[in-house]
């Protein structure tokens, strides 16, 4: 593709992540090649060199990449605290640009379009889930509300008629969902890299871009540790 830029995508969130090549054009962003993680796979050791292979199998070198899109959050804390470390250690190696993505915004994406509600959820432990909302617009999905963490209860109590869910949370929650809500398809619910990537293209097109010293992950909340040292400073 003649002017295609190169993109880098990292998606480590959660207990599988993913990493994949993607090519930005004017009108798209096509899909090279996508790897799914084990758990194993997410580590900091294990992480880089499974990226520098899949850019020498696609003939890329780390320098010829122009962006490097990363999930930022919300999910798992390590997860995100090693991707996020990866992209920023490779955009300054490499001297690309760098732009992170809601982890809710990219399952979002993934999910068929269809008018109403779509609520995008992923599993915060103690009954809790990190939940946002989306419309459909011309460009795709928006942010209809922030992501929030909220009761697994009040977030049912929340749904209305015609709504769609999706995320890896409806693995144990699906079943309580009202009879009116429908979930996407279970293959849709996992964050993966390649809509990490075409997010990043379609915000990188509109001038949007992170700053590589301040980019971070956002957790949404306090580590158990630091809850704990919280309550111990009463």
């Amino acid at each position: 593709m003649d002017g295609a830029k190169r993109i880098l995508a990292i998606e480590t969130s959660g207990r599988h992540g993913s990493i994949a090549l993607v090519s930005g054009a004017a009108d798209r962003a096509e899909v090279l090649k996508q790897i799914v993680l084990g758990g194993d796979e997410r580590t900091a050791q294990i992480l880089a060199p499974r990226i520098q292979n899949l850019l020498r199998e696609q003939n890329w070198s780390p320098t010829s990449v122009n962006l490097v899109a990363v999930a930022i959050g919300p999910g798992s804390f390590t997860g995100l605290r090693i991707g996020v470390t990866t992209a920023k250690t490779f955009a300054y190696a490499a001297k690309t640009d760098l732009i992170g993505i809601n982890t809710l915004e990219a399952i979002a994406a993934q999910a068929p379009e269809a008018n109403g509600r779509l609520w995008a959820v992923l599993d915060a432990q103690r009954q809790e889930l990190f939940a946002a909302s989306f419309i459909l617009s011309e460009t795709g999905f928006i942010t209809e509300r922030e992501t929030h963490i909220v009761s697994e209860t009040s977030w049912l109590a929340e749904l209305q008629p015609g709504d769609r869910v999706s995320g890896p949370a409806l693995a144990r929650i699906a079943k309580s969902l009202p009879a009116e809500v429908d979930a996407v398809p279970q293959n849709l619910w996992q964050p993966m890299a390649t809509s990490i990537g075409q997010l990043a293209w379609r915000n990188f097109r509109t001038g949007l871009k992170d700053d590589l010293w301040q980019l971070v992950p956002k957790y949404y909340r306090s580590s158990a540790a630091e809850e704990k040292a919280q309550s111990a400073g009463r």
